[in-house]
């Protein structure tokens, strides 16, 4: 058996889940082995109160050179999928292939419409009691433009 047909592919729908902990499942699937998609990255919420958290990530933002690095995502995709690559060990080979398993998308693309989609239902924002943001809010709010 190939490595590609023992690869099992997963989308998930992260509307309504909570970044951080949908952001940890997903680390553990990708060093298993799954190749895992994202749609809808978007409407994932951050927890915590709106102005706080912009704030501090506008403060991060402060950090390096427009042109030298390091370069911040500013995109719904880019800020889930900078979540996700925080978690994995980056510098050892399993983490850099696990990082090349992973896909983003703001939205559902055409070729994802018809597949079935899973959500993550230890991880929903209904678990949540206090304030949160979404993420396509809090990517607006740096400059992203759609």
């Amino acid at each position: 058996m190939a490595a590609s047909e023992k690869t099992q592919l997963t989308i998930i729908d992260a509307r309504g889940l909570v970044l951080g902990r949908m952001a940890s499942i997903v680390a553990k699937r990708l060093m298993k082995g799954e190749k895992i998609i994202i749609v809808n990255a978007g409407d994932a919420v951050i927890s915590g109160k709106r102005l706080s958290i912009v704030r501090e990530k506008e403060k991060f933002l402060q950090i390096g050179h427009h042109r030298k690095g390091p370069v911040h995502p500013r995109t719904p995709e880019g800020i889930v999928k900078k979540t996700v690559k925080g978690m994995l060990p980056r510098k050892k080979p399993c983490g850099m292939d696990a990082i090349k398993r992973l896909r983003v998308y703001s939205g559902i693309p055409t070729e994802f419409r018809e597949s079935k989609t899973i959500t993550l239902p230890e991880v929903d924002v209904s678990s949540l009691k206090g304030s949160y943001i979404k993420v396509s809010e809090l990517a607006h709010n740096l400059g992203w433009k759609e």
